[in-house]
């Protein structure tokens, strides 16, 4: 196939009609959890639904455009959008508008533009120019270090503003990584400090005070140190059985140890001195641990009431009560996934979870049948982010994940995470339609 020809009939219509399915899915829903009885016109744009639907107009262009565009073009100028979105995250610490307490946005009138939905997607182009063009096969430490310098620096200036929902999407990029070579060590690393973070919460909360160690240590450590040990001997079984260098294995477990103990403090330390309380608050509630707050768990409560009462068949457009009377807060938002099990029901969730599950999927097979590294690697980024949202707002409003700020693509009202969604598509969509073509 010639680059110049028709690329029509080589674009994938199944991912744009589920594509299109949840977009307007997210704006009846947004139209429930927004609606206001003096502006009942899901037309108004007065009102968050008459909004979405302007954006929904201007990502309907931008799609378009996007899918006439080169698709060497986003190989070759990966690393200018990357940088040109890095330079707006530093702007935005600067001159942004503060919008709940996160410096995360600049206003335009009316509107407000977040240029971190956008940095999802300049981060999966320049990880995928930098894998296609270095050969980076994940061997080397250096090679490691460049990929994870290439992830940290536009989270890490996220991370400032700051908005640690999205920070934790971007560690969904380990997937693409794996899948292009790198060790499996390294996610079990990843699940053990984890399980590790989680067993360093709970202790530190359940701590007892010896006089004899100081105050807010004692048992913890100990009885910490005796758990991880515990563990460290299960995942090290490979390690010690039969080794070909015991001696250099023992240097790893007992290095391995003392990481452990520090990033267990560490955890500790940053629970306890650096988040604010209610962020504090919203992690201890999530492992069913005593607050002094009696309204901490306000918006989980509220959230699978709202969720639970939809039953099999839900309530009905409108005619969610917890919905329509604004008992969640951030219901168009972060948490409008209440608005679906109320008024959808179980049968209107799973349908939309099915929705995501096959966009998902979908994606990956693109990624696959990909002959450019760049482009399936690039799949494989959106793919990955797309499963990180859904699962960490999901698991937030059920009580299976903290409070963070993190959007339902498709469905939470706003567009900048829109735009940033349809453009990450998009680009997938153009690349895959010149699959037969040869560019690196």
């Amino acid at each position: 196939m010639q680059r110049g020809s028709d690329i029509r009939k080589n674009i994938d219509w199944l991912t744009i009609g589920i594509y299109a399915a949840l977009v307007i899915c997210g704006w009846i829903a947004i139209y429930s959890a927004s609606y206001s009885e003096a502006h009942p016109s899901i037309y108004d744009m007065g009102m968050p639904y008459g909004k979405q639907l302007l954006w929904m107009g201007i990502c309907a262009f931008v799609a378009l455009f996007t899918l006439n565009i080169e698709g060497e073009f986003f190989n070759r100028f990966s690393p200018i959008i990357y940088v040109v979105v890095t330079v707006l995250l530093v702007l935005v610490l600067i001159i942004g508008k503060k919008v709940g307490g996160a410096r995360s946005w600049f206003g335009i009138g009316s509107f407000a533009i977040q240029p971190s939905e956008f940095a999802k997607m300049a981060t999966s182009l320049f990880l995928a120019y930098f894998i296609n063009t270095s050969g980076v096969k994940f061997k080397s430490f250096s090679n490691r270090l460049q990929v994870v310098l290439i992830v940290a620096l536009p989270a890490g200036l996220i991370l400032l503003q700051p908005d640690a929902g999205t920070v934790l999407v971007f560690l969904g990029f380990i997937f693409a990584m794996y899948r292009e070579g790198l060790s499996g060590n390294i996610l079990i690393i990843g699940f053990a400090s984890i399980i590790l973070g989680v067993v360093s919460i709970i202790m530190g909360a359940n701590v007892v005070n010896y006089p004899w160690f100081g105050e807010q240590s004692g048992i913890y450590y100990v009885g910490l140190g005796l758990v991880f040990v515990a563990f460290l001997g299960f995942l090290g079984v490979k390690l010690l059985v039969l080794p070909r260098n015991r001696k250099r294995n023992n240097l790893i477990v007992a290095l391995s140890l003392a990481g452990a103990l520090m990033f267990s403090g560490g955890v500790y330390t940053g629970i306890e001195q650096i988040l604010k309380p209610h962020q504090k608050e919203r992690i201890y509630i999530l492992f069913g641990l005593e607050v002094n707050n009696p309204d901490a768990d306000y918006n989980i409560r509220h959230a699978k009431a709202a969720i639970g009462s939809g039953g099999w068949n839900g309530k009905g457009i409108l005619q969610g009560p917890m919905t329509r009377y604004n008992f969640v807060p951030e219901q168009n938002t972060d948490f409008i996934f209440c608005t679906i099990g109320e008024e959808w029901g179980f049968l209107g969730s799973v349908f939309v979870l099915i929705l995501f599950t096959t966009l998902i999927i979908r994606l990956l097979f693109l990624a696959e049948r990909q002959r450019s590294q760049f482009s399936r690697v690039y799949g494989y980024c959106v793919a990955s982010i797309l499963f990180m949202h859904v699962l960490i707002n999901i698991g937030m409003v059920i009580g299976l994940a903290p409070v963070i700020g993190i959007p339902l693509p498709f469905f939470s009202y706003g567009g900048s995470s829109l735009l940033g969604f349809t453009l990450l598509i998009f680009i997938m969509l153009r690349l895959d339609s010149e699959r037969f073509s040869v560019f690196r």
